[in-house]
Protein backbone atom coordinates (compact mmCIF):
# COMPACT_ATOMS: atom_id res chain seq x y z
CA UNK A 1 0.00 0.00 0.00
CA UNK A 2 2.44 2.37 0.90
CA UNK A 3 3.67 1.95 -3.26
CA UNK A 4 0.33 3.08 -4.12
CA UNK A 5 0.30 5.87 -2.09
CA UNK A 6 3.72 7.18 -2.89
CA UNK A 7 2.02 6.85 -6.95
CA UNK A 8 -0.70 8.63 -5.74
CA UNK A 9 0.78 11.60 -4.25
CA UNK A 10 2.71 12.17 -7.15
CA UNK A 11 0.16 11.83 -9.17
CA UNK A 12 -1.57 14.43 -7.14
CA UNK A 13 1.27 16.42 -6.87
CA UNK A 14 1.98 16.58 -10.66
CA UNK A 15 -1.78 17.53 -11.23
CA UNK A 16 -1.52 20.47 -8.81
CA UNK A 17 1.90 22.27 -10.53
CA UNK A 18 -0.56 21.75 -13.61
CA UNK A 19 -3.37 23.45 -12.33
CA UNK A 20 -1.30 26.46 -10.61
CA UNK A 21 0.71 26.71 -14.60
CA UNK A 22 -1.97 26.53 -16.14
CA UNK A 23 -3.39 29.23 -13.50
CA UNK A 24 -0.56 31.48 -13.95
CA UNK A 25 -0.68 31.19 -17.89
CA UNK A 26 -3.67 32.55 -18.06
CA UNK A 27 -3.34 35.47 -15.95
CA UNK A 28 0.25 36.15 -17.58
CA UNK A 29 -1.65 36.26 -20.97
CA UNK A 30 -4.21 38.23 -19.84
CA UNK A 31 -1.94 40.92 -18.19
CA UNK A 32 -0.61 41.00 -21.73
CA UNK A 33 -3.85 42.86 -23.24
CA UNK A 34 -4.84 44.58 -20.04
CA UNK A 35 -3.68 48.48 -19.49
CA UNK A 36 -1.42 49.84 -18.11
CA UNK A 37 1.28 48.84 -20.37
CA UNK A 38 4.65 49.48 -19.77
CA UNK A 39 6.54 50.42 -22.83
CA UNK A 40 9.80 50.81 -20.62
CA UNK A 41 9.83 47.65 -19.79
CA UNK A 42 8.39 46.05 -23.08
CA UNK A 43 11.63 47.50 -24.89
CA UNK A 44 14.29 46.23 -22.16
CA UNK A 45 12.55 42.42 -23.14
CA UNK A 46 12.97 42.77 -26.54
CA UNK A 47 16.35 43.90 -26.17
CA UNK A 48 17.48 41.71 -23.50
CA UNK A 49 15.94 38.49 -25.29
CA UNK A 50 16.05 39.46 -28.79
CA UNK A 51 19.24 40.99 -29.72
CA UNK A 52 21.52 39.62 -26.99
CA UNK A 53 20.28 36.18 -28.34
CA UNK A 54 21.09 36.58 -31.52
CA UNK A 55 24.95 35.33 -31.76
CA UNK A 56 24.18 32.32 -29.44
CA UNK A 57 22.04 31.60 -32.21
CA UNK A 58 23.83 32.40 -35.26
CA UNK A 59 26.61 30.43 -33.80
CA UNK A 60 24.33 27.14 -33.52
CA UNK A 61 22.65 27.69 -36.65
CA UNK A 62 25.87 27.62 -38.82
CA UNK A 63 27.88 25.09 -37.05
CA UNK A 64 24.28 22.32 -37.29
CA UNK A 65 24.19 23.21 -40.81
CA UNK A 66 27.38 22.47 -42.10
CA UNK A 67 27.46 19.36 -39.86
CA UNK A 68 24.05 18.49 -40.98
CA UNK A 69 25.50 19.07 -44.75
CA UNK A 70 28.22 16.97 -44.08
CA UNK A 71 26.07 13.88 -42.59
CA UNK A 72 24.06 14.21 -45.09
CA UNK A 73 26.04 13.60 -47.96
CA UNK A 74 27.63 10.61 -46.29
CA UNK A 75 24.44 8.82 -45.85
CA UNK A 76 23.37 9.59 -49.25
CA UNK A 77 26.66 8.87 -51.14
CA UNK A 78 26.48 5.16 -50.12
CA UNK A 79 23.25 5.38 -52.26
CA UNK A 80 24.75 7.80 -55.11
CA UNK A 81 22.18 10.37 -53.95
CA UNK A 82 24.62 13.31 -53.15
CA UNK A 83 22.53 15.40 -54.89
CA UNK A 84 19.83 15.68 -52.55
CA UNK A 85 22.03 17.05 -49.35
CA UNK A 86 20.85 20.91 -50.53
CA UNK A 87 17.10 20.19 -50.35
CA UNK A 88 17.46 18.08 -47.20
CA UNK A 89 19.77 20.27 -45.79
CA UNK A 90 17.26 23.77 -45.93
CA UNK A 91 14.09 21.30 -44.85
CA UNK A 92 15.88 20.05 -41.92
CA UNK A 93 16.76 23.52 -40.71
CA UNK A 94 13.63 25.31 -41.65
CA UNK A 95 10.66 22.99 -40.20
CA UNK A 96 13.12 21.44 -37.56
CA UNK A 97 16.41 21.68 -36.55
CA UNK A 98 16.06 26.01 -36.76
CA UNK A 99 13.40 26.60 -34.13
CA UNK A 100 14.15 23.26 -31.31
CA UNK A 101 17.90 24.42 -31.84
CA UNK A 102 17.11 28.11 -31.64
CA UNK A 103 14.89 27.59 -28.60
CA UNK A 104 17.18 25.35 -26.57
CA UNK A 105 19.62 28.01 -26.95
CA UNK A 106 16.75 30.51 -25.43
CA UNK A 107 15.98 28.04 -22.91
CA UNK A 108 19.45 27.51 -21.32
CA UNK A 109 19.96 31.44 -21.21
CA UNK A 110 16.58 33.47 -21.19
CA UNK A 111 14.63 31.27 -19.25
CA UNK A 112 17.38 31.00 -16.63
CA UNK A 113 18.29 34.55 -16.51
CA UNK A 114 13.98 35.50 -16.07
CA UNK A 115 14.08 32.70 -13.42
CA UNK A 116 17.34 34.09 -11.74
CA UNK A 117 15.81 37.91 -11.95
CA UNK A 118 12.45 37.44 -10.83
CA UNK A 119 13.65 34.70 -8.30
CA UNK A 120 15.59 37.48 -6.88
CA UNK A 121 13.19 40.52 -6.24
CA UNK A 122 10.65 37.52 -4.46
CA UNK A 123 13.76 36.79 -2.20
CA UNK A 124 14.42 40.79 -1.57
CA UNK A 125 10.06 41.02 -1.41
CA UNK A 126 10.36 43.48 -4.21
CA UNK A 127 7.31 41.63 -5.72
CA UNK A 128 5.76 42.55 -2.33
CA UNK A 129 6.76 46.04 -2.61
CA UNK A 130 5.39 46.58 -6.49
CA UNK A 131 1.69 45.52 -4.86
CA UNK A 132 2.12 48.09 -1.68
CA UNK A 133 2.42 50.26 -4.91
CA UNK A 134 -0.65 49.57 -6.52
CA UNK A 135 1.71 47.54 -9.39
CA UNK A 136 0.26 44.46 -10.96
CA UNK A 137 3.33 42.56 -10.73
CA UNK A 138 1.73 40.46 -13.42
CA UNK A 139 1.48 43.33 -15.99
CA UNK A 140 4.68 44.92 -14.98
CA UNK A 141 6.87 41.46 -14.70
CA UNK A 142 5.13 38.76 -16.64
CA UNK A 143 3.23 40.60 -19.41
CA UNK A 144 6.73 42.34 -21.30
CA UNK A 145 8.41 39.13 -21.27
CA UNK A 146 5.65 36.92 -22.75
CA UNK A 147 5.50 39.74 -25.19
CA UNK A 148 8.93 39.61 -26.07
CA UNK A 149 9.15 35.80 -26.07
CA UNK A 150 6.42 36.09 -28.32
CA UNK A 151 7.57 38.38 -30.82
CA UNK A 152 11.48 37.92 -30.45
CA UNK A 153 11.41 33.78 -31.00
CA UNK A 154 10.36 33.29 -34.96
CA UNK A 155 12.88 36.72 -35.80
CA UNK A 156 15.65 34.44 -34.07
CA UNK A 157 14.03 31.50 -35.68
CA UNK A 158 14.32 32.79 -39.45
CA UNK A 159 17.77 34.37 -38.76
CA UNK A 160 18.68 30.84 -37.09
CA UNK A 161 17.34 29.53 -40.57
CA UNK A 162 19.18 32.17 -42.93
CA UNK A 163 22.63 31.46 -41.12
CA UNK A 164 22.03 27.60 -40.75
CA UNK A 165 21.02 27.21 -44.30
CA UNK A 166 23.90 29.42 -45.52
CA UNK A 167 26.53 27.00 -43.08
CA UNK A 168 25.00 24.37 -45.57
CA UNK A 169 25.99 26.07 -48.25
CA UNK A 170 29.53 26.90 -47.24
CA UNK A 171 30.50 23.56 -46.25
CA UNK A 172 29.06 22.23 -49.77
CA UNK A 173 30.83 24.49 -51.71
CA UNK A 174 34.18 25.12 -49.52
CA UNK A 175 35.25 21.42 -48.74
CA UNK A 176 32.40 19.45 -51.24
CA UNK A 177 32.95 20.73 -54.33
CA UNK A 178 28.92 21.68 -54.68
CA UNK A 179 28.44 23.82 -57.84
CA UNK A 180 27.38 27.46 -55.65
CA UNK A 181 24.66 28.46 -58.11
CA UNK A 182 22.97 24.96 -59.20
CA UNK A 183 23.01 24.46 -55.07
CA UNK A 184 20.95 27.70 -54.50
CA UNK A 185 18.75 27.02 -57.08
CA UNK A 186 17.83 23.92 -55.80
CA UNK A 187 17.51 24.74 -52.69
CA UNK A 188 14.99 28.09 -53.43
CA UNK A 189 13.17 25.59 -55.88
CA UNK A 190 12.52 23.10 -53.38
CA UNK A 191 11.73 25.10 -50.24
CA UNK A 192 7.77 26.06 -49.67
CA UNK A 193 6.38 28.82 -47.80
CA UNK A 194 5.13 26.75 -45.35
CA UNK A 195 7.73 25.05 -44.39
CA UNK A 196 9.61 28.39 -43.18
CA UNK A 197 5.91 29.45 -42.12
CA UNK A 198 5.83 26.22 -39.92
CA UNK A 199 8.80 26.52 -38.01
CA UNK A 200 8.18 30.25 -37.48
CA UNK A 201 4.92 29.24 -35.75
CA UNK A 202 6.77 26.70 -33.83
CA UNK A 203 8.97 29.29 -32.33
CA UNK A 204 6.30 31.59 -31.25
CA UNK A 205 4.65 28.64 -29.23
CA UNK A 206 8.27 27.79 -27.72
CA UNK A 207 8.94 31.79 -26.97
CA UNK A 208 5.95 31.66 -25.13
CA UNK A 209 7.25 28.55 -23.73
CA UNK A 210 10.55 29.83 -22.65
CA UNK A 211 9.20 33.35 -21.33
CA UNK A 212 6.93 31.04 -19.33
CA UNK A 213 8.73 28.97 -17.35
CA UNK A 214 10.83 31.14 -16.24
CA UNK A 215 8.45 33.49 -14.99
CA UNK A 216 6.42 31.00 -12.79
CA UNK A 217 9.57 29.50 -11.49
CA UNK A 218 11.06 33.30 -10.70
CA UNK A 219 7.80 34.29 -9.46
CA UNK A 220 7.41 30.82 -7.35
CA UNK A 221 10.61 31.17 -6.10
CA UNK A 222 11.39 30.43 -2.37
CA UNK A 223 13.72 30.15 0.35
CA UNK A 224 16.50 32.39 -0.50
CA UNK A 225 19.38 32.44 -2.34
CA UNK A 226 19.03 28.64 -3.01
CA UNK A 227 15.95 28.85 -3.60
CA UNK A 228 16.53 30.85 -6.56
CA UNK A 229 19.24 28.78 -7.62
CA UNK A 230 16.47 25.66 -7.84
CA UNK A 231 14.25 27.68 -9.29
CA UNK A 232 16.61 28.56 -12.57
CA UNK A 233 17.64 25.21 -13.12
CA UNK A 234 13.69 24.25 -13.12
CA UNK A 235 12.91 26.89 -15.37
CA UNK A 236 15.77 25.19 -17.97
CA UNK A 237 14.74 21.88 -16.97
CA UNK A 238 11.32 22.42 -17.73
CA UNK A 239 11.21 24.63 -20.56
CA UNK A 240 13.70 22.13 -22.32
CA UNK A 241 10.66 19.47 -22.12
CA UNK A 242 8.12 21.14 -22.77
CA UNK A 243 9.91 22.58 -26.20
CA UNK A 244 10.60 19.22 -27.30
CA UNK A 245 6.90 17.49 -26.31
CA UNK A 246 5.46 20.72 -28.45
CA UNK A 247 7.70 20.16 -31.11
CA UNK A 248 6.25 16.81 -31.25
CA UNK A 249 2.49 17.91 -31.41
CA UNK A 250 3.42 20.69 -33.55
CA UNK A 251 4.77 18.26 -36.04
CA UNK A 252 1.91 15.70 -35.98
CA UNK A 253 -0.26 18.66 -37.02
CA UNK A 254 1.63 20.72 -39.20
CA UNK A 255 3.49 18.11 -41.46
Amino acid sequence: MSAVRAIGASTLDLLQSAGRLAIFAVQGVAAMFAPPFFGRQLFRQFYSIGFYSLPVVGLTAVFTGAALALNIYTGGARFNAEQIMPQIVALGITRELGPVLAALMLAGRVSAAIAAEIGAMRATEQIDALQTLSTDPYRYLIAPRLTAGIVTMPLLTLAGDIIGVAGGWLVAVATLRFNSDLYIRNTWSFLQSWDVISGLIKGCVFGFIIALMGCYHGFNSSGGARGVGRSTTNAVVSAAILVFACDYVLTSFMR
